[in-house]
């Protein structure tokens, strides 16, 4: 796992760490010193920390204007043990719903499994965007964990979907695909 690295090629666009908006703000990498673990498998220094011990992230893309983020993740979603969706919810979107970003892509490919334990903040989570447009699209996550998140009832909240050719688009050529799906479910 210390070999996947957070998707790069849009730094020239967008850069968390010199984002004053962002709660990774400042936050410094080291390219060599890997101390963040998923159980004991050391993962890659450039994924952010969000004080939970299975499940990291990297905010690839932010826009303040359009109101969306893309968010990377890595690890295992386990919100039975480690609560996960409340860690995620309160450290991290709370502070970018604060600055009205209300639209959601979450990059699953690397999220090992998922563990349930209830809805309610998902649930939260869509009712603080609902209002103003918003949607969560969970994007080339795995079979199973699209299965368990569906078994958990989490799919009325979260929208799953595939493209797996989103690293050849630009972050706004990504939202403005995501986003057009989005209108024609929603019509």
């Amino acid at each position: 796992m210390h070999d996947i690295e957070p998707y790069y090629n849009w730094r020239d666009f967008y850069t968390a760490e010199e984002d004053e908006k962002s709660p990774f703000y400042k936050r410094v990498y080291s390219e060599f010193e890997f101390s963040n673990t998923v159980y004991n498998y050391y993962i890659h220094p450039q994924w952010d920390d969000i004080d939970s011990r299975t499940l990291y992230i990297k905010i690839l893309f932010a826009d303040y204007d359009e109101n969306y983020a893309i968010i990377e993740l890595i690890g295992e979603w386990n919100d039975a043990i480690e609560n996960d969706i409340q860690t995620l919810k309160r450290n991290i979107i709370d502070l970018l719903i604060a600055r009205k970003i209300y639209k959601y892509i979450l990059i699953g490919e690397n999220i090992m499994t998922f563990h349930s334990d209830g809805n309610d903040y998902y649930e939260e989570w869509y009712e603080d965007i609902k209002d103003e447009g918003g949607w969560i699209v969970a994007l080339n996550f795995s079979d199973q964990t699209i299965y368990d998140f569906t078994k958990a009832k989490i799919h009325h909240y979260i929208v799953f979907s595939t493209i797996y050719e989103w690293r050849t688009l630009k972050p706004e050529h990504l939202f403005l695909r995501v986003d057009n799906e989005m209108i024609k479910l929603l019509e």
